[in-house]
């Protein structure tokens, strides 16, 4: 974060025009209460992580929120709010003997095309993950260790000279010089595309803030170095002189390329490979840079860099929609203004349970949080900044959805009546090919089902009523109607939702099994005094027998 956070600040052209946002529908008064707030969390973790060593969210969280602020600004240029620095808590008494450069992102391929143009000797490098440090060198022993601060000034590090003992302290030659790079958790075979960063970067900047470290700690940072300011004219005579002194992983991990395919397929190779370190991204160079005393704390031209895919990113809620299952377990389910994650644009994700939600006390305009759990499913990680203004939102009681409540599609129950249908006519239930909760909805809203036997009843007339069926369609629904009517006795029972184990097999008739007490149920495999009660409460409720009536009617196996 040390040597970012300054771009950050500025926020990038490229970065703007690519992630082009609509501007809030805020009066002027939420407007600057919205942007104070998140202006006082984004001090506050600048606060922390300069000042403490303390990293309170996770980087890529962290750039998506600033990136927000400097947005949210340009929407609303009337709100009263200070201009703020989120270097102020890194700078330090120590001035740099050659300032440490900005460092550009490029967020596309795009992008990174457009830096390209033009430039000639160029190189790529994994971005290691870790801190930004100055490091001096006289007659070959490191002497000076100093934070990238702002830039210009940090704080001095020296202390832990002694216990860093895998940094190269004393070089093969009595040379004096001036090198930036960075300290980093050392890690064994890591994939980023895997792993992530594993807080690396929050682990060294947290044991960096102590006093002293001890042999174990000063052992598990490692170092990169990025920058020989005042070395050879050439990136290749750099990275030999740098191998020679001791520094070889620079020269491991530099690559020529050619142009843009070649940038991609490094950018992808790092990514999936393993590495001593965590890296969030690639650094490409040119070979050729102005000597080291004209640097500036500001983003050069010579070096950029193109980050990885989010692990995480930072989603705006826009509603949130309560699905009722079958049994009645209420799942909220937040609707998000759709961001990418890997290859996957996401638009919703759940929140696991509404006693989580009512915690997290999530709601619309709230900035959450979500990655990709497998690399494949939508995860909720943390709510990461909560709206001023908390909008009303109208929660479905729990008491009124159970296992034995909404058989019939009421205004509160639709959802729920829809989810037994899908149960019904699922692989669980009586395999109605190609039917699923779209085809029930349709049925529900055009009237023709009311309770969960209603489609036993319904005819070709009746299809041709509802809209969106072609002729193929109703015909195979009908079809598989009819096959469903030939369905055994046991799977209708699974298809109603007996809470009874899969592995029981139950026999019927319907009436012998209605008429059972608590004890008989007990006597069955996998029956307990829990489930024998749900047994007896699925057989007396009355919209159960009813559905047993109408199938009888019907003359389906078993009823």
């Amino acid at each position: 974060m040390f040597h970012k956070l300054l771009l950050s600040l500025l926020l990038l052209p490229w970065l703007t025009c690519t992630h082009a946002q609509t501007c809030p529908q805020w009066p002027a008064a939420q407007a600057q209460a919205e942007i104070q707030n998140l202006q006082h969390t984004l001090a506050n973790w600048d606060d922390h992580y300069h000042g403490k060593g303390v990293s309170l969210v996770a980087d890529e969280l962290y750039d998506q929120s600033r990136t927000q602020l400097v947005h949210w600004r340009s929407c609303f240029p009337a709100a009263r709010t200070v201009t703020d620095n989120p270097l102020q808590a890194a700078n330090g008494p120590v001035p740099h003997p050659i300032a440490h450069t900005g460092l550009a992102k490029l967020p596309d391929e795009q992008a990174v095309a457009a830096w390209m143009q033009g430039k000639h000797d160029l190189w790529i490098q994994p971005k290691v993950d870790g801190v930004a440090v100055t490091l001096v060198y006289q007659a070959g022993q490191l002497v000076s260790l100093t934070s990238r601060g702002d830039g210009r000034d940090g704080h001095d590090w020296s202390r832990h000279i002694p216990m860093l003992s895998s940094v190269n302290r004393q070089l093969p030659r009595p040379v004096d010089l001036v090198l930036q790079g960075e300290l980093y958790w050392r890690l064994d075979a890591h994939v980023q595309a895997d792993a992530g960063s594993r807080n690396a970067r929050g682990n060294v900047a947290g044991l960096l803030a102590r006093k002293q470290l001890d042999e174990q700690q000063g052992a598990a940072i490692g170092l990169f170095v990025w920058a020989w300011p005042q070395g050879p004219a050439s990136q290749q005579q750099r990275l030999a002189g740098l191998s020679v002194l001791g520094f070889t992983d620079t020269e491991h991990y530099s690559v020529p390329i050619q142009g843009m395919d070649e940038a991609a397929r490094w950018r992808e190779h790092w990514y999936r490979t393993p590495l001593p370190f965590a890296s969030d991204g690639v650094v490409l160079r040119q070979g050729q840079r102005p000597d080291g005393k004209r640097w500036q704390a500001r983003e050069p031209y010579w070096v950029a860099a193109w980050k990885y895919p989010f692990a995480q990113a930072l989603a705006e809620v826009r509603a949130v929609q309560f699905n009722i299952g079958r049994t009645g377990r209420i799942t909220p389910v937040l609707q998000i203004k759709p961001v990418q994650l890997d290859d996957r644009q996401i638009r919703q994700v759940s929140t696991g349970s509404l006693q989580q939600w009512q915690q997290l006390d999530i709601r619309p305009g709230d900035q959450v949080a979500v990655s990709l759990a497998g690399l494949t499913i939508p995860r909720l990680d943390d709510v990461v900044h909560r709206t001023v203004q908390r909008a009303a939102i109208e929660v479905p009681d729990p008491a009124n959805h159970h296992a034995l409540s909404c058989w019939q599609p009421s205004e509160s129950c639709r959802g729920q009546f829809v989810a037994r249908l899908d149960w019904l006519s699922g692989k669980q239930g009586l395999a109605m090919k190609g039917v699923g909760p779209g085809t029930w909805a349709r049925l529900v809203d055009s009237g023709l089902v009311r309770n969960l036997t209603d489609w036993l009843e319904i005819t070709e007339d009746d299809l041709q009523q509802v809209s969106g069926l072609a002729e193929r369609s109703r015909q195979q629904l009908l079809f598989t109607f009819q096959q469903a009517r030939q369905q055994p006795f046991d799977r209708w029972l699974r298809a109603l939702g007996i809470p009874a184990p899969s592995a029981l097999a139950l026999k019927g008739p319907w009436a012998e099994l209605a008429r059972r007490d608590a004890a008989q149920w007990l006597e069955e495999p996998g029956i307990g005094r829990g489930r024998s009660a749900q047994l007896l409460a699925f057989f007396r409720s009355p919209d159960v027998q009813m559905m047993a009536e109408q199938l009888h009617r019907h003359a389906i196996e078993g009823f």
